[in-house]
């Protein structure tokens, strides 16, 4: 896997414009993170013409279903050699371990915990008793017993959880620099500090995508490391 971390978040309605981007800026990140939205829109052949770029497929699909369904969703992207694929901690262990035995034998199955999109107010009115970051290390010690690779988390339990899970994979999105707009993050750290923590990936998409120049902004960010 490529040493830089930053992974690019390109969910842009048109694959030319997103393999045009990707080309621009392919010196100054890591990876390219491809989500459900440019999945549904582009599918296996957007993620083929991506891959052509050079560099390495993070495929943020979330899986979760029973884990019959998920192990055939696995099965499926086996073509397109993901580097990194996301499914929900929240599936449960039958289901992150079956992810994980039919997964590619190169690709790491990261389970997501908590999105970053919530708070402990999101979390009590989805129903859960737990704080955000309770919910995250519960979930984080679930995939850790159901064997994936490691896990998604925020900037602020990414730390917590590296301590008992020393080496675990850890991904780490909704990340911002210190002077960015946080946007539908709700629980968002620096790069640097992510980093800092014990983050494998760092998952960056608009401070660079929608930035006047993306290649300045994927240097900048990438300077701070």
């Amino acid at each position: 896997m490529n040493h830089n971390p930053i992974y690019v978040a390109l969910d842009l309605p048109r694959l030319d414009a997103a393999e045009a981007l990707a080309r621009r800026i392919k010196d100054h990140v890591g990876g390219i993170k491809l989500g459900l939205e440019f999945f549904c829109a582009h599918g296996h052949h957007g993620v083929h013409e991506l891959a052509k770029v050079g560099l390495p497929i993070f495929l943020d699909l979330k899986l979760h279903d029973i884990p019959n369904t998920v192990a055939g969703a696995m099965q499926a992207i086996h073509v397109l050699q993901p580097t990194i694929v996301t499914v929900h901690a929240s599936g449960g262990r039958a289901m992150l371990e079956d992810a994980k035995a039919a997964a590619g034998e190169h690709t790491k199955v990261v389970a997501v915990t908590v999105l970053t999109s919530l708070d402990d107010d999101d979390m009590g009115a989805i129903g859960y008793a737990h704080r955000a970051s309770d919910q995250a290390l519960r979930l984080a010690e679930l995939a850790h017993g159901a064997g994936v690779d490691g896990i998604v988390c925020s900037g602020h339990e990414v730390g917590d959880i590296r301590r008992q899970w020393k080496d675990g994979f850890f991904v780490v999105p909704g990340l911002r620099p210190a002077d960015g707009v946080l946007g539908d993050q709700k629980r968002s750290v620096t790069p640097r500090a992510a980093r800092d923590a014990g983050a494998s990936v760092l998952v960056i998409g608009r401070p660079i995508t929608r930035a006047e120049d993306p290649v300045a902004a994927a240097r900048a960010i990438e300077g701070t490391l």
